[in-house]
């Protein structure tokens, strides 16, 4: 490396270097300063690895096919498995209970303000992608998507009912997929399922999309407490960025962090 950039360096007071072509960062002269400068103190660090400490997310634009295959994480071990499996039938059961008042009376109100099923169930992709049926109270009006077809939820959305958006609002709507962390289908903390008409656009547009699946999905999670509703390609781009951090860095700890920060969310009515 050349004094005057050694002397720039020091006058900046410079930690570290981010390598954003790592290809780049290996061959010749650049090679040769990035040596130098880790050898003098200097943190060299991939952009991908500076992204997922700083933003707490996965920068997809910067992955190459070795990151997946060199990369820790990814693979929780089986004591940690079965600990969240039994976290998730005891927390299910437990919440079951003390949010079963509740739950009566939102089926009653649904039942009195609007023509149609208490309980809405759509097919969504789970475990593996295998398909399955997520259970919910239902918050828009029958035979909704019959004139558009399968689209996003939208802001100000007007399939929506006038108690669906309290029910949204607050989250009362997710509580019975309660029953389907019970049966398995899907955990307390983890990428939400996606709809199965949403995933030909979802797989052509977005590298790695179905890599989430490997992750078994949640009623939460990290993209949820971390990026606002979604109702485009882009905002599945953006999430999936955070499920697959969570997917590298799943633990008890990061679980709790996002229970609570969803907690904070459902008290504070920020929910859509």
């Amino acid at each position: 490396m050349p004094d005057e950039e050694r002397i720039h360096f020091q006058q900046e007071q410079v930690s570290g270097i981010v390598v954003t072509d790592l290809q780049m960062a290996t061959q010749g002269e650049m090679a040769a300063s990035l040596i130098d400068s880790k050898l003098r103190g200097l943190r060299i660090e991939p952009a991908v690895e500076s992204c997922e400490r700083i933003c707490k997310k996965i920068w997809i634009a910067g992955l190459q096919p070795e990151w997946w295959i060199y990369s820790n994480g990814f693979i929780p071990t089986r004591p940690s498995r079965a600990l969240k499996r039994s976290i998730d039938i005891m927390g299910a059961i437990i919440v079951t209970i003390l949010a079963a008042p509740v739950m009566i009376f939102s089926a009653i109100l649904i039942r009195l303000t609007s023509a149609g099923p208490v309980f809405y169930r759509q097919e969504r992709l789970g475990h593996y992608g295998r398909p399955f049926m997520v259970l919910k109270f239902r918050s828009m009006y029958v035979d909704a998507e019959s004139g558009t077809g399968p689209v996003w939820a939208a802001k100000n959305d007007n399939r929506i009912t006038p108690l669906g958006r309290i029910l949204r609002k607050f989250r009362i709507d997710e509580l019975p997929q309660l029953f389907n962390v019970l049966k398995g289908e899907m955990s307390f903390v983890g990428p939400r399922p996606e709809r199965p008409c949403f995933m030909d656009s979802l797989r052509l547009e977005i590298p790695y999309y179905d890599l989430r699946h490997y992750v078994r999905p949640g009623i939460t999670g990290w993209a949820q407490v971390m990026y606002s509703y979604g109702d485009s390609i882009e905002d599945a781009y953006e999430k999936l960025q955070y499920d697959l951090y969570y997917a590298k860095h799943m633990s008890l700890l990061l679980d709790l962090t996002i229970l609570f920060k969803t907690i904070r969310v459902v008290l504070a009515g920020k929910g859509r």
